[in-house]
């Protein structure tokens, strides 16, 4: 863990999946398509407050979601992605188009389709109830489960690395 710390300092960019990583993963569909996606408030309070220090935040999803589109602008993430099938591709343009090295990103998703860009970004996390294989693969593997908070527990992990608290 401590050596994910110092890792944590460095940030610019936090990037990230959505269904299963900001949501619990379940898509409610009715007759007209998509109706309904969970949010956890406690994520989006954490991802409000990272273009304020700085901090670039991008979500980069396979899905399309007018609900993503709207919960992205009330959050001010200045980068969405959606209906993207290479996701990596899409995560190192914008490390370029931000000038940000791999050690200065930060990607959070749940499942194989995330495995690309969590192998390219300087640290990687995943709820706890990712797929296993990409638990395996992930520096940092939440407490908490995608849509309940993950996202809040590795940016507050983020920010206390940055103030130079113990988050240990």
């Amino acid at each position: 863990m401590k050596h994910c710390l110092e890792r944590f300092k460095k940030i610019r960019m936090v990037a990230m999946d959505v269904d299963g990583t900001l949501t619990d993963g379940k898509i409610y569909m009715g007759p007209q398509g998509e109706v309904m996606k969970a949010f956890h408030v406690r994520d989006g309070y954490r991802l409000a407050q990272c273009p304020q220090h700085g901090i670039i935040t991008a979500i980069i999803t396979g899905r399309a979601s007018e609900i993503v589109a709207r919960r992205s602008q009330e959050l001010h993430i200045c980068e969405v992605h959606q209906g993207v099938q290479e996701k990596q591709l899409v995560l190192k343009q914008l490390m370029e188009q931000y000038h940000c090295t791999p050690e200065e990103v930060l990607y959070i998703g749940d499942d194989r389709n995330d495995l690309s860009c969590m192998e390219v970004c300087g640290i990687s996390a995943c709820p706890s109830d990712a797929d296993p294989f990409v638990r395996r693969q992930a520096d940092y593997v939440c407490t908490a489960k995608g849509g309940e908070g993950a996202v809040r527990e590795v940016l507050d992990l983020m920010f206390e690395a940055k103030e130079g608290r113990d988050c240990v």
